[in-house]
């Protein structure tokens, strides 16, 4: 816009050029590229029209940038296939290099650049490459009024939503079709680190169980409350408080996104176990070796530390499970 000022002032280049500071050549540069005319514009060089041509050109040219660098495509290929998110790969290229080498919108737009060229290859690495369309099943009843002792989540304290001060999880269970198989998943929301069990059956007193043996191990600054949703596999919370002093809060009725971080978690997992696994069939420790990789994965959240290493400075790296 100011060159487009300066020449409506009647400026040379060469004046305009020593009142930005920038080289003659510069100036006639920009005022040629984008006072070319086209079918629609014939008019001189404007400065708002400019500013448009730029952004679609930087825009178009994000596609191509791992076109241009190939040892740059195949690493970010590399780190995909690993797991990470198009944005974990460049915040942690940034970290490792100490500055920008490719965007995470750069990335996705090559993504989506290759897809329409015909090669899923890429698309397939991304956390979700597809996405459920429709609408939505019909919401089921909720057992809020029946819960012994419910204390809403309205009622938690400030630190817990504001993530300031670690110790407060998440539960929730990632259940399977096959033969009601089920695994008990708990996330710190501070560290975002997150921990699962297998367990033989989905009833209150099987989670209460589980859940009071991990709270017992752990110091009382890292097991301060858990936050579930309204599911009946929960009911026996109030065990928590009495052997453990973990207090218990509940989302509002079909709210999950209100204990977003296990959500989010358990949707990651789902890419190693999808819910059409048979855990009878896999190993025992593909379970773990999904959440590890989990665990050990950059998180933009935490600056692109990962969740285990935390999680470790806050517990002294003490955890025992």
């Amino acid at each position: 816009m100011t060159i487009d000022l300066l020449l409506s002032e009647g400026l040379s280049q060469s004046q305009i050029a020593i009142r930005l500071g920038r080289s003659r050549s510069t100036i006639s540069r920009e005022v040629r590229r984008n006072a070319r005319p086209t079918k629609r514009w014939r008019g001189a060089y404007d400065g708002a029209r400019a500013d448009g041509l730029a952004a679609r050109r930087r825009k178009w040219d994000a596609r191509f940038k791992l076109a241009r660098q190939p040892d740059l495509a195949a690493e970010v290929k590399r780190r995909l296939a690993m797991g990470l998110s198009p944005e974990q790969v460049a915040g942690r290229l940034a970290r490792e290099n100490g500055r920008t080498i490719v965007s995470h919108e750069s990335i996705y737009r090559f993504i989506a650049h290759r897809s329409r060229c015909r090669d899923p290859s890429w698309r397939r690495l991304l956390h979700r490459a597809t996405r459920r369309r429709g609408h939505p099943k019909p919401r089921g009843g909720s057992l809020v009024h029946l819960m012994k002792h419910r204390v809403s989540i309205t009622l938690r304290p400030p630190a817990v939503a504001g993530r300031t001060e670690p110790g407060h999880w998440e539960g929730d269970l990632m259940t399977f079709r096959r033969n009601r198989q089920s695994v008990l998943v708990l996330h710190e929301r501070v560290s975002r680190f997150t921990l699962a069990w297998r367990i033989p059956d989905k009833s209150a007193a099987t989670i209460a169980d589980r859940l009071t043996a991990f709270f017992r191990t752990l110091p009382p600054s890292l097991g301060r409350s858990v936050t579930f949703d309204n599911g009946g596999e929960f009911a026996h919370h109030y065990r928590l408080a009495e052997s453990c002093g973990v207090a218990t809060y509940f989302c509002d009725a079909h709210a999950p996104w209100q204990k977003g971080g296990i959500e989010n978690a358990i949707g990651r997992l789902r890419r190693a176990l999808p819910s059409k696994t048979d855990l009878d069939a896999i190993p025992p420790h593909h379970l773990q070796a999904a959440v590890t990789a989990y665990n050990a994965t950059p998180r933009k959240v935490l600056a692109y530390a990962a969740a285990d290493e935390v999680f470790s400075s806050l517990n002294n790296g003490a955890l025992q499970t």
